[in-house]
């Protein structure tokens, strides 16, 4: 009995000493915060730091509790100081890139004072920008810049003018008779069509590029998907013909119309992120007429069955592009977007099949908006490769 006890006692001391070294060997917080890019002219926080922690702090006298909530990430719980402020860290890193957060104030939703807002999740969402090691490919440069304008384009079908976002790029407005290709390019569920310009940086990354000589000119333009109606939970019921109608018999001649644009098939692409990329397979592959270059963001993927139920395909697609975060594929169910059949292994069935097909994994994120700039950046340089 005693070897028994002694021996308990023994894997318990080992257990312990075992605990307090893991617990030890957590790297402690760096204490090198600074303001996150997206705050508000001369705001202090929201803060972040080499390691991707982020620090809030609120003033809220009369508040009981005080949180953060950063999507799926879980919430940080603030706590509050003498004279009112409230300040918390989150408990482990985030992911590079930009990410919605909101406040909880004794159980009501608000947006942070310090920051500036941007439209997610079917409301305007504070914004937290946690620095990528990669970051230069969206950075504010010293390159030449293209122009992203408003438009307001007629729908009969809507009985209103809808607003969309058109990047044009540097040299543009040098030579009338220069033609470019066009980009349709699709936010997610609870976004709008600012969200590739705001979180998405896509005429930065643009611009880099160009400047980089790594792709050819071409216009992009960003659209309201008609999503936000429909509930998450709702969101295989989606009618997806109110929108085709918009893009396809109203935005597209508008844009045809009113700026220099290659408007046959072979110069026309369509991609888009999450919800955006289900938008994208379903209109691009019921109008191969109109698109050549197709690209899903975190948004399904394109399978052999998908180009052999469809009519054209083989001949008429020149590009099929694929992308997820690596968190996505670590994690399927989580991922939200892996739906279609292994992204891999239909890239190898379809490039046996002869069909153009790219299929990208961006490092360490997940569904989230440092997925969608990578893959941006990627599928912009394999478009139009006349």
């Amino acid at each position: 009995m005693k070897r028994c006890l002694f021996g308990l006692t023994a894997l318990w001391l080992v257990s312990m000493a075992a605990s307090a070294l893991a617990q030890t060997d957590q790297p402690a917080i760096k204490d090198d915060f600074k303001p996150s890019s997206l705050n508000q002219p001369g705001q202090e926080y929201p803060q972040v730091n080499s390691q991707g922690y982020a620090r809030f702090r609120i003033m809220a006298p009369q508040a009981q509790s005080v949180s953060v909530g950063l999507g799926g990430r879980g919430g940080t719980a603030l706590a509050r100081s003498e004279s009112g402020t409230w300040t918390g860290t989150t408990e482990a890193p985030l992911d590079e890139g930009f990410h919605y957060y909101h406040l909880t104030i004794d159980g009501g939703t608000f947006n942070d004072p310090g920051t500036l807002n941007f439209y997610g999740s079917t409301r305007w969402e504070s914004g937290i920008e946690i620095p990528a090691h990669d970051q230069d490919f969206y950075a504010l440069k010293n390159v030449p810049h293209g122009r992203v304008q408003k438009v307001l384009f007629p729908s009969k079908s809507m009985n209103t003018c809808p607003r969309a976002f058109v990047y044009t790029p540097p040299d543009y407005d040098k030579d009338p008779k220069v033609r470019y290709p066009v980009l349709y390019l699709q936010h997610g569920w609870g976004e709008d069509e600012t969200a590739w310009s705001e979180q998405g940086r896509a005429n930065l990354i643009m611009d880099n590029l160009l400047a980089a000589g790594a792709i050819r000119p071409f216009i992009i333009v960003m659209a309201y998907g008609l999503t936000n109606d429909v509930k998450f939970g709702g969101l295989r019921d989606f009618d997806i013909k109110p929108f085709q109608t918009v893009l396809v018999d109203e935005l597209i001649p508008y844009i045809d119309a009113n700026f220099r644009t290659l408007s046959d098939q072979a110069h026309r692409a369509m991609a888009g992120l999450s919800m955006g990329g289900m938008e994208t397979k379903t209109i691009t592959l019921a109008n191969l007429d109109i698109f050549s270059h197709i690209g899903l963001f975190s948004g399904g993927t394109f399978s052999l069955e998908d180009v052999d139920k469809t009519p054209g395909f083989r001949q008429k697609v020149k590009l099929v592009f694929v992308s997820f975060g690596s968190h996505e594929i670590e994690n399927p169910r989580g991922g939200r977007g892996m739906f279609g059949g292994d992204p891999k292994a239909n890239e190898d069935a379809l490039k046996k099949a002869g069909i153009n097909s790219a299929f990208y994994v961006s490092p360490n994120t997940a569904h989230e908006f440092l997925s969608w700039r990578r893959s941006l950046r990627e599928f912009a340089q394999m478009l139009f490769k006349d």
